[in-house]
């Protein structure tokens, strides 16, 4: 008897422009993805609640909601989603907004499907079955990653990260005290062949540093997460926070 095949990835989009959202939809089931399309932002929040799709494609000029608020809606509901923005919007305000509000990528319209598939392809390839991870915890201070569990825990008490933040501070703490280039750094998290603004990456940064530093505040007195130093010019850099990491920490090479 055959295997079974494979579930097919999830892919819900969000678009109210007629002939965007048939290209899209004809295009990713054709790419090989499972595809639905919504034309509304709350339409599109319900789907995602009955559905739980792997992927959202989010237009931002939505007709009845403002694409960034249901991004961040979005985000705060289903931390792993993964969510590429498609906008119209290409003034760089527009766009660190969105990656704020819980974005993981975007794309300026109009853009060629190939280059979407690429991005695609690009995102789930960093997002191997967790069965697939064999590394265990990595504890740096008060700070403990789970990266088999994709667990943030800060003094034993659970941080919620998009998937970017938690990739990001799971290279930075496998690497702690080593400076880190931005370049190392948007490859291994985003692609090799990344081809978008390094300012994702400092967007990226800012949120993880602000809900480290949230949970830190709500947790129980003496709890600090390790600091994430900006090397100018260069990257950044975990420091150990007063403690060394657990035994087993391979140092990079």
């Amino acid at each position: 008897m055959a295997a079974p095949s494979p579930p097919l990835t999830g892919i819900l989009v969000i678009e109210d422009d007629e002939v965007i959202g048939r290209h899209l939809e004809t295009g990713l089931r054709g790419g090989g993805y499972a595809c639905t399309w919504c034309r509304t932002g709350v339409s599109g929040v319900t789907e995602v609640a009955r559905t739980e799709p792997d992927v959202v494609l989010l237009d931002l000029g939505l007709p009845d909601s403002d694409g960034v608020d249901i991004a961040r809606r979005l985000r705060a509901d289903h931390p792993s989603l993964l969510i590429v923005i498609l906008t119209a919007r290409s003034d760089e305000i527009d766009v660190i907004a969105g990656l704020d509000a819980g974005a993981d990528d975007y794309l300026v319209k109009p853009f060629s499907l190939s280059v979407l598939l690429a991005r695609l392809r690009a995102h789930l390839r960093r997002r191997p079955p967790v069965a697939a991870s064999q590394e265990g915890p990595v504890r740096v201070g008060d700070l403990t990653i789970d990266t088999m569990a994709r667990r943030c825990l800060l003094g034993g008490q659970e941080v919620t990260l998009r998937p970017k933040e938690f990739e990001v501070l799971a290279l930075l703490a496998r690497h702690v005290g080593a400076a880190l280039s931005r370049e190392t750094l948007m490859a291994q998290v985003w692609d090799e062949n990344w081809f978008g603004p390094t300012k994702t990456l400092d967007v990226t940064i800012a949120s993880l540093r602000r809900r480290l530093n949230e949970s830190a505040a709500a947790g129980r007195a003496g709890v600090r997460p390790p600091e994430i130093t900006t090397l100018r010019g260069h990257g950044y850099r975990l420091e150990h926070g007063g403690s060394s990491p657990e035994p087993g920490f391979q140092p990079p090479r």
